[in-house]
């Protein structure tokens, strides 16, 4: 077996290669060096940190699910069928990519707020959305989707129909072929965008504090916990940021394709 020839890279790139790593471990060392660790244990495990840290996994978790639910659909039907205005419906659902979190909160804000588009009709049955738990997993899931969808999608092209072409070829119906053959297939690609999308669920702020307020035990997540704790704690607001940040690293870590080399 030949080991593959390495390609080298030009010295000069090493340099804004150094600084783009700067500029990102600045921030966290800045953030480090603020942390009062004496009582770093007593600030993220007081009631309220605890509260805040359950309500963000918990919705971040049905975001997830959520955005595995919608998402396979969505990139199966974008990798694998070709359909008039494809292009613009594959920028508008990856919109809230690019898309400000507050505008999104107001979006959700006025399609399912009590004189949204459909609140009267929610009102009707019963049903408030907006300043609940379930906004804070719409708000998340709102702007999960397209990781999931991004990801798988790039995992069914670089994949290729040649296998499902030959399943289907030898009878499997089109269920199974996507259950055998197609879900196996793309596995990676579909953990690290679940994994992604579980990451930006956690550390979603703007869509959230706009669409379900901040409402301690209900809606306060661990980023608006912070948010609030930055006026009158400041010391807790760091060590909880840490504790953000160390969360986020694994998460991230997990998702990264061949992680095994490390």
């Amino acid at each position: 077996m030949t080991k593959q020839r390495q390609v080298g890279l030009p010295a000069w790139i090493y340099v804004p290669a150094a600084l783009g790593v700067a500029l990102v471990l600045l921030p966290l060392a800045g953030m480090l060096s603020r942390v009062e660790w004496g009582g770093f244990l007593d600030l993220v495990t007081s009631d309220s940190a605890l509260t805040a840290l359950s309500l963000s996994l918990r919705t971040s978790l049905v975001a997830t699910v959520l955005c595995l639910l919608l998402g396979v659909p969505m990139a199966l039907v974008l990798a694998r069928t070709s359909f008039p205005g494809q292009a613009l419906v594959r920028s508008l659902v990856l919109l809230p990519l690019v898309l400000p979190p507050v505008v999104g909160g107001i979006a959700l804000l006025y399609t399912f707020g009590r004189r949204g588009l459909l609140g009267g009709e929610l009102d009707a049955l019963g049903v408030q959305i907006a300043f609940s738990t379930t906004a804070v997993v719409l708000a998340q899931t709102f702007v999960s989707l397209p990781f999931l969808v991004v990801s798988l999608e790039g995992a069914l092209r670089s994949a290729g129909a040649r296998y499902e072409e030959v399943a289907a070829s030898l009878g499997a119906r089109p269920t199974t072929v996507f259950r055998r053959v197609t879900l196996p297939l793309v596995l990676p690609g579909l953990v690290s965008g679940a994994v992604l999308s579980f990451a930006r669920a956690l550390g979603e702020f703007g869509a959230t504090i706009t669409f379900a307020g901040s409402l301690e035990g209900t809606t306060r997540t661990l980023p608006l916990f912070i948010y609030n704790l930055r006026v009158t704690d400041p010391d807790a607001a760091v060590a909880m940021s840490l504790v953000l940040v160390v969360v986020a690293v694994v998460v991230i870590a997990l998702a990264r394709p061949g992680r095994s080399t490390w």
